[in-house]
């Protein structure tokens, strides 16, 4: 996921970043290793949104990573060692995620996960490249410049995700309209601040077409607007099945409470910037019917891995279900440790090569194996909202 940022502050300091990383870079050389496998733990990273725009995308992906930690401590740690979680608070912003980075990166770690958001991941790159240190997203799903570097097509050696590119969910969930919800016409109404959502956009336009669909009217907003009145009024003129809104919950929960107002009855689809409780407090539950969107989990399936998961969640957290952001970062921390395990080794390098390595992979999120461009292979969950609940989930393959 992505929200946009200032390009020039952005710009000026990822090159205060790679200066700096470049210092970084003598000390971690020396003392990376040692710091972390001579002493009592392994130290990882976690550099997360936990204040700020989308602190409930890095606060919950968080929470689950740490989860994951704990069990995998309790019974015996890796290689004979405790893992020490070091977080930072990237305050939902790309300079303040760089300098985070940065900070990380100078404490031992041998690798770090997060940032939760696709802006202030791609934040973090020239720092981990540069620092030879892999860093690792459960939820940055923006196509370009991510593990792969945009300008020379090469895979970057210390870059993963493990989550599914906005591309994929954009045409699966225009493959769900055509196929699942016979739709024949769309309007999309997308957030046209966020590279996020028009991603999402472009991509649902270029399958929905492709089935044979036809886009009658497409329209924007930006991030942070309130009302949404006259696209809508304009948008209900028209003739169409499905109405699909890329973006996230603040935004989508107020075009999805204004929808139903205005007597807009279609089907309402996005992504999986919808997943947050919010959504429905926004939107209330009366609207939130009839609404579907693409996402990395449900807690509806009904797989052993997921529902183990679940119970543990629960357990420690008051019965609060889990969404898809605490069931990734958990997934995230077994992950991680799997791969240190294969390594067998607290080296940065062949940590990084048992990441690229990995193959079937199952967690509460599904199963999944890394590509070439380390990316993952895997499916995606369409999930159903009835009076504001989830109330089926369906996996989608391209």
């Amino acid at each position: 996921m992505y929200r946009k940022f200032g390009a020039v502050a952005l710009a000026l300091v990822l090159v205060l970043s790679l200066a700096l990383a470049g210092c970084s870079l003598k000390k971690n050389d020396n003392t990376s290793n040692t710091t972390s496998s001579s002493g009592g733990t392994i130290k990882i990273g976690a550099n997360y949104e936990l204040s700020g725009a989308v602190a409930t995308y890095g606060s919950d992906s968080l929470k689950g990573f740490k989860m994951a930690i704990d069990e995998i401590n309790k019974s015996g740690g890796v290689l004979g060692k405790q893992i020490e979680v070091i977080q930072k608070d990237n305050k939902s912003d790309a300079a303040t995620a760089t300098s985070a980075q940065q900070a990380l990166m100078s404490q031992g770690i041998v690798l770090s996960v997060g940032p939760a958001t696709s802006g202030n991941f791609r934040a973090v790159i020239p720092v981990a490249e540069s620092s030879k240190i892999p860093v690792i997203s459960s939820s940055a799903t923006a196509d370009n410049d991510i593990t792969v570097d945009a300008k020379t097509n090469q895979v970057r050696q210390f870059v993963f995700r493990t989550c599914f590119t906005d591309s994929f969910q954009g045409a699966v969930m225009a493959n769900y309209a055509s196929q699942k919800l016979n739709g024949k016409t769309a309007v999309i109404y997308a957030d046209n601040s966020s590279d996020y959502a028009k991603g999402l956009a472009a991509n649902f336009k270029k399958q929905f077409t492709a089935n044979g669909g036809t886009i009658v009217s497409e329209d924007a907003y930006v991030a942070g607007d309130k009302d949404f009145s006259a696209a809508l009024t304009a948008m209900k003129a028209k003739q169409f099945d499905v109405m699909f809104v890329p973006g996230y919950y603040q935004e989508a929960g107020l075009i999805i409470k204004q929808a139903r107002e205005l007597g807009i009855k279609q089907p309402i689809l996005g992504a999986d910037g919808f997943d947050s409780p919010d959504l429905t407090s926004i939107a209330g539950a009366s609207n939130v019917n009839d609404v579907y969107f693409s996402n990395h989990y449900s807690s509806l399936d009904q797989a052993p891995a997921v529902q183990d998961f679940i119970k543990a969640y629960k357990a420690l957290n008051n019965n609060e279900e889990p969404n898809a952001f605490v069931a990734m970062g958990y997934d995230l921390g077994k992950y991680v440790a799997d791969a240190i395990t294969r390594a067998n080794s607290t080296d940065p390098v062949k940590i990084a090569d048992a990441l690229a390595s990995t193959k079937s992979f199952t967690g509460a999120t599904g199963t999944f194996s890394v590509g070439a461009d380390h990316n993952v292979i895997k499916s995606a969950v369409v999930i159903k909202m009835t009076d504001g609940k989830q109330a089926s989930a369906e996996q989608m393959k391209m």
